[in-house]
């Protein structure tokens, strides 16, 4: 069976404020010790932790290990006034974050320079394990078209300094600053790949090839394709959805009808940030604007085969209808905040985030 991992940032908020808060030393060390399942990591601030699974075959391993991982992290916060937030972006912030102690890190910084002041972002990764170098670059192709909507059903970042950004994912504005973002180009092959990354490196943006900031992308350190275009989630089931689905769009072998340029993908997913599931966008099997429930309908399509082989059918379309019913992580958070201020807010944050319990045995 083919193995998936998942990476979630978090962001330590104050529990009054909702603006980032630094961790100590201590506290850093005390949260990543090594651990029997998963691993907990530092990120490029010292406000943020990151939680990495270990490889998994299905969704009910999935929904375990994020649960424990979101579990632990959460316990470490009890009693501080702190929230460790499932969110692509903080209500607020101070624009004055600190960077984590790291060579890498602090290479990163001189070279953002005042963009770190706003970098305040978290993202859901998924890894599908591919081992060709090609298909992992076909793979990739095949993906493009579908990281709109991809994007669409995970926004979850629409505050920005304690106002409503009119965006669902603000996080997804803000990365698009950075030198690589958004879609790649279409590759005709790894070397085809390997160039485009080596100029990168040749024109000093980046300061290695693992700083490639593309929605999919090869990972540098493990035989996968890595989907990075979603928000971090609200909920583990919200992050398991968006997992089971780059696993079946990796693995479906056959490509959307149209090569959408890439133009029009980048603005289909500045529609998607801006509106989510509300947004017009492009359909790849068409290269028609369409409403973005209904190139959900055609992702669907596209990735029931791959899903009924491995299960996870009835788990994706359940978590589909549950983002119709309920919305998505901007909405709820949106509706939390209409209904009861940032106490309804932070009490959103708490209950859905790092803070969910596992389930009953």
């Amino acid at each position: 069976m083919t193995r998936f991992g998942v990476e979630e940032e978090f962001l330590f908020l104050d529990e009054a404020s909702l603006v980032p808060l630094s961790l100590s030393p201590e506290t850093r060390a005390r949260l990543t010790r090594p651990r029997d399942i998963g691993r907990v990591t530092t990120e490029y601030l010292a406000s943020q932790l990151e939680c990495i699974t270990d490889p998994l075959s299905s969704h009910a391993d999935a929904e375990s290990q994020l649960r424990d991982l979101r579990g632990f992290i959460a316990a470490q916060t009890q009693g501080h006034g702190a929230i460790a937030a499932a969110v692509g972006a903080p209500f607020a912030t101070t624009r004055s974050p600190l960077i984590s102690p790291s060579p890498h890190y602090d290479d990163v910084s001189a070279r953002l320079a005042h963009l770190t002041r706003e970098h305040e972002v978290n993202g859901l990764h998924v890894h599908v394990e591919v081992h060709d170098d090609d298909e992992r670059v076909r793979a990739l192709n095949r993906v493009r078209g579908w990281l709109p909507v991809l994007l669409a059903l995970t926004v979850n970042s629409p505050f920005a300094g304690g106002v409503d950004a009119g965006f669902a994912s603000w996080r997804s504005i803000l990365i698009r600053r950075l030198p690589t973002g958004w879609c790649p180009p279409r590759f005709h092959d790894v070397e085809d790949y390997r160039r485009h990354v080596h100029q990168l490196l040749d024109l000093g943006t980046i300061g290695e090839a693992s700083s490639i900031g593309w929605d999919v992308r090869l990972s540098e350190r493990f035989p996968t394709v890595e989907v990075r275009v979603f928000d971090t989630q609200l909920t583990a089931e919200d992050a398991v959805l968006a997992a089971l689905l780059s696993r079946a769009l990796v693995l479906n072998d056959a490509d959307p009808a149209t090569d959408d340029p890439l133009d029009g993908i980048d603005a289909s997913l500045w529609s998607a940030a801006r509106s989510g599931m509300e947004a017009r966008i492009i359909d790849p099997t068409t290269g028609e604007v369409a409403d973005a429930w209904q190139v959900a309908e055609r992702m669907l399509d596209a990735a029931t085969p791959v899903l009924q082989q491995f299960g996870d059918e009835d788990y994706v379309r359940d978590g589909l209808d549950r983002i119709r019913t309920t919305g998505t992580g901007a909405a709820r958070q949106r509706r939390a905040l209409a209904a009861g201020g940032m106490p309804a807010l932070a009490g959103l944050l708490r209950a859905e985030g790092a803070a969910a319990p596992a389930p009953a045995a």
